[in-house]
């Protein structure tokens, strides 16, 4: 019973070029080695927002169903995320 599954792919030239460099410096014995590596930063970086959205963003929701008036408005959220930007170009 097989527990691999072979793909040919395409990519544009960066990327291809990308994969070759992770190869010639050593960090990855092959392009199929990268891609696998590549491919598992998704599955976690998927499994992080879902995450966030289920304990986070659900969890806040509820909050705002039982007392609206704790609601931020989406200005004053946006104004925050500005001064942010804004500290961290500084």
């Amino acid at each position: 019973m097989r527990t691999t599954q072979q793909f040919s792919i395409t990519l544009p030239l960066d990327m291809a070029e990308a994969v070759v460099e992770k190869v010639q410096s050593g960090g990855y014995a092959s392009v199929s080695e990268v891609l696998r590596d590549g491919v598992r930063a998704l599955i976690e970086r998927d499994a992080a927002v879902e995450n966030w959205l289920r304990e986070e963003v659900v969890a806040g929701h509820r909050d705002y169903l039982v007392d609206p008036s704790k609601a931020i408005p989406a200005d004053a959220v946006l104004g925050r995320i500005k001064a942010r930007r804004a500290a961290r170009a500084a």
